[in-house]
C-alpha cells in the first residue's frame, strides 16, 4: 500500500456557480436523481465543520445498542455514506478484490432504518427528493477562522483535493470561495436561510457542541424524537469524545490511502480558537473586515472562542 501510485491532484472548476472537483461531480446524474426516503437523515456541513463527529453521534444514538458490531467492523464512511463521493474506496490489504462504490451506491445499499447520509453540498445542489420527502436534516456550522485552518491542514494531507499552497494564499482563496464545495459564507448562510422554511432542519454550531456536548445531545435527541436513557446518553457522549474518536480507526479515516496522516491527521485538534495559532494580526483584521461585508445580510451569528 505504501508504494501505491497516487493520481495527480485535481484542479478546481466552476460547477453551477460552485467551485468543485470532478470527484464530486462525475456521478452527478445519480446524485441529482437520488431517491431519498422519508425516514432518511441527512447530515450536511461545509467540509471540516464536525461532519464525522455528528455522524458518529447519530450512528451511536440509533445503532449503538441494536448493532454494536458496526462500531468495530465498519468504518464510519460505510455506515454514513458520503452522497456525492465518487472516490474509489480501497480497503486495507489483504483484500485482493477491493469493491468500488460511489456514495449513491453505498446509500442505496444501506439496510439500516433510518439511513444516515452525509453531504457537503451547498443547499441549492441537494437532491430534490430530500425536500420532497421532508427528510430530517442536521446541519453543522463552524466558525470561519477555525474552519479555514482545519480545511488547510486537511487539504495538505488529502491527495484527492487540490494542492493547498501556503497558508497566506490559502486564506485568500478561502475568502474568495475558491475551495472545494465553494464559499463558506454562501454555504452557512444558504443553509441558515433554508432552516427558516424547512421545519425539519436542525442547525447546530460546532462551538456549542464543544462547549457543552451534553446539552447539544439533548437538543439533537429532541429534534430526532429520541428518548435514550441517561446512561445511554452518557455512553454516546463518552464514545464521541475527540480523543476517543481520534484513536478509533473506524472513525479517523486512517484506512484510506489517499489521506496521508503522516502529514496531518484527519482528526487534528478539534479545538475552538486554534485559528489564533495560524492567523497573524494583519490576517485576522483583514479577515474580520471581509467577514463583516460578506455576512451583513444574514442573522446567523458565529463565535470564534468558547
Amino acid at each position: 500500500m505504501e508504494n501505491m501510485e497516487l493520481p495527480p491532484r485535481p484542479k478546481l472548476f466552476d460547477f453551477h456557480g460552485v467551485s468543485m472537483i470532478h470527484h464530486f461531480t462525475d456521478n452527478w446524474e445519480n446524485i441529482r436523481n437520488f431517491q431519498a426516503r422519508p425516514d432518511d437523515i441527512l447530515i450536511a456541513t461545509y467540509p471540516k465543520a464536525g461532519t464525522t463527529w455528528v455522524s458518529y453521534i447519530l450512528d451511536l444514538l440509533y445503532f449503538g445498542q441494536t448493532a454494536p458490531e458496526r462500531q468495530t467492523s465498519l468504518p464510519i464512511y460505510e455506515r454514513v455514506p458520503f452522497l456525492e463521493s465518487d472516490f474509489h474506496i480501497i480497503p486495507p490489504e489483504p483484500d485482493p478484490h477491493p469493491s468500488v462504490h460511489t456514495g449513491t451506491e453505498l446509500a442505496d445499499k444501506l439496510s439500516t432504518s433510518p439511513r444516515l447520509i452525509k453531504t457537503h453540498l451547498p443547499v441549492q445542489l441537494v437532491p430534490k427528493s430530500f425536500w420532497e420527502q421532508n427528510c430530517r436534516i442536521v446541519y453543522v456550522a463552524r466558525n470561519a477562522k477555525d474552519n479555514a485552518v482545519s480545511y488547510f491542514h486537511f487539504d495538505r494531507m488529502n491527495q484527492a483535493h487540490p494542492e493547498p499552497g501556503d497558508w497566506n494564499n490559502y486564506l485568500q482563496r478561502f475568502m474568495d470561495g475558491k475551495m472545494v464545495f465553494g464559499s463558506w459564507y454562501d454555504h452557512v448562510t444558504g443553509w441558515w436561510e433554508r432552516k427558516q422554511t424547512h421545519s425539519k432542519l436542525h442547525y447546530v454550531f460546532y462551538e456549542d457542541m464543544v462547549e457543552d456536548t451534553r446539552r447539544e445531545l439533548d437538543r439533537l435527541c429532541s429534534f430526532l424524537g429520541l428518548s435514550p436513557s441517561a446512561e445511554e446518553k452518557e455512553r454516546v457522549r463518552g464514545g464521541v469524545q475527540f480523543d476517543t474518536m481520534k484513536k478509533n480507526s473506524m472513525a479517523n479515516y486512517s484506512t484510506i490511502p489517499i489521506m496521508d496522516i503522516k502529514i496531518s491527521p484527519f482528526m487534528r485538534k478539534g479545538k475552538v480558537g486554534d485559528w489564533k495559532n495560524h492567523f497573524t494580526v494583519a490576517q485576522s483584521e483583514q479577515f474580520d473586515e471581509d467577514f463583516k461585508k460578506k455576512m451583513k445580510n444574514t442573522t446567523v451569528q458565529f463565535r470564534t472562542v468558547v
